[in-house]
């Protein structure tokens, strides 16, 4: 251990008690707790012990054998550990969630579910969960994600050229899309380590495949032995396509067979393991609905209200059906001037292209027929459909997917990085008598 590394950590060493110090509390019984020092935070005894009764009922949950409490424990700590190194991050850059930001995503949750807000914090009590702690553990995902975005996010490109080159190279299946489901283990390597180092946790790995292909769980091998931050869900990254996947893996999956294990693949961050669990294929054909559709539009000012916007587009629907034309009063009544001069028309639009309200009526409506008055977030209108089609884009669609898979799968590599590399940095002292 360096002169430096020495000063390093008794300078945490001392942070840390002198913070304990303060409270005019037994700050030796805080001490006794203490299972690790992160940086300039601790994770408690009983913190651990209760994030380890979760993960214990989560594996009995998914009927996976459970492995030895010790190594669960030390995996467990190591999320713990993780977790606290890019909140700890997150607050010095300022993110935070507010109140009514948890309040509209768990609402959205809900909604999604089919269930009001009340009627979901129902239904989690009833599997035992409290409100409270689904919204905390909701505000840490937010927070991480926000973080991950602002570090990682933003170096990722995507270029026209790579899309075509993996469509030339990978994309062409036939008429299907294979999709695999697989399990990993990561044998981690830190950033600059030694050639003995990288040598033993090869060796490591070696070992582990031999394990495997005996017969050994791979679930329960990647709970006690990865260092991939699916480890704790048996190192299950679930179904992926070849397009989905780690740039290292996609070569090797190709050749594998359903339950086969593969060699030790070398990356930066260590030694993968990947086991082909499932494999199944996916019809590539993809179509699209295009609606020919018109609009009104009223919008709400200090003068019109929505009940007065409301009852206006009633009285022109009236007319519409009495004869009138959609077009001419579209032209002279409409508030969307874009459109009002082409008679209210927005011409073809796909799917996804309009807001959720406008989009939802308007899918529901016959060819020709006029809707009630709708309302949106830029006032309310009267619709109309006049024509209607499925057309084949299943080209444009499969390009879209790959650069999106494309640009989830940088990410996935560069967060793996950045997050071997902020552990690696990072002051952490683990009380191994106590794990």
């Amino acid at each position: 251990m360096t002169l430096v590394t020495h000063f390093t950590r008794y300078k945490k060493q001392i942070v840390l008690c002198s913070a304990l110090l303060l409270p005019a509390i037994a700050p030796a019984e805080m001490l006794d707790n203490i299972i690790a020092i992160v940086e300039e935070d601790v994770i408690l005894e009983n913190e651990l012990e209760k994030e380890v009764s979760l993960i214990e009922q989560r594996i009995a949950a998914s009927k996976s054998p459970l492995p030895p409490l010790n190594i669960l424990r030390a995996q467990v700590l190591e999320r713990m550990i993780m977790d606290k190194l890019q909140r700890q991050l997150a607050e010095k850059a300022g993110i935070n969630i507010s109140e009514e930001m948890l309040t509209s995503s768990a609402t959205d949750i809900a909604r999604r579910n089919n269930m009001s807000l009340d009627d979901f914090r129902i239904e989690l009590d009833r599997q035992g969960i409290s409100y409270a702690s689904f919204l905390d553990n909701m505000k840490n995902e937010i927070i991480l994600n926000e973080l991950r975005g602002r570090e990682i996010g933003g170096r990722i490109k995507v270029t026209d050229r790579e899309v075509a080159h993996y469509l030339e190279t990978q994309g062409k299946v036939g008429g299907e899309m294979v999709q695999y489901h697989l399990g990993h283990i990561l044998i981690a390597v830190s950033e600059g380590a030694s050639s003995t180092t990288i040598q033993k946790a090869q060796t490591q790995a070696e070992e582990l495949v031999k394990k495997l292909r005996a017969g050994q769980d791979f679930a329960q091998t990647a709970i006690a032995e990865s260092n991939d931050g699916n480890a704790l869900k048996g190192g299950d990254l679930g179904w992926r396509t070849m397009r989905d996947m780690p740039t290292l893996f996609v070569n090797e999956v190709g050749n594998l067979k359903q339950g086969d294990i593969s060699e030790p693949l070398r990356s930066p961050s260590g030694f993968h393991i990947i086991k082909m669990l499932e494999v199944k294929g996916l019809d590539s054909a993809h179509t699209t609905q295009k609606t020919k559709v018109r609009h009104i539009l009223i919008k709400t000012n200090e003068l019109i209200d929505d009940n007065e916007a409301s009852k206006r587009l009633h009285e022109l629907k009236e007319r519409i059906t009495n004869g009138d034309d959609f077009a001419t009063l579209a032209r002279s009544h409409s508030d969307d001037k874009g459109s009002a001069i082409k008679g209210g028309s927005l011409d073809w639009v796909e799917s996804g292209a309009l807001v959720k309200p406008f989009e939802e009526a308007m899918n529901h409506l016959k060819i020709n027929e006029i809707s009630e008055p709708v309302q949106t977030q830029f006032g309310w209108h009267l619709i109309q459909v006049l024509d209607r089609e499925n057309l084949d884009n299943s080209d444009e669609f499969k390009k879209n997917q790959v650069r999106e898979a494309i640009r989830k799968r940088k990410i996935e590599e560069e967060t793996e990085l950045w997050m071997r590399k902020l552990r690696d940095e990072a002051f952490v002292d683990i009380f191994q008598n106590r794990l």
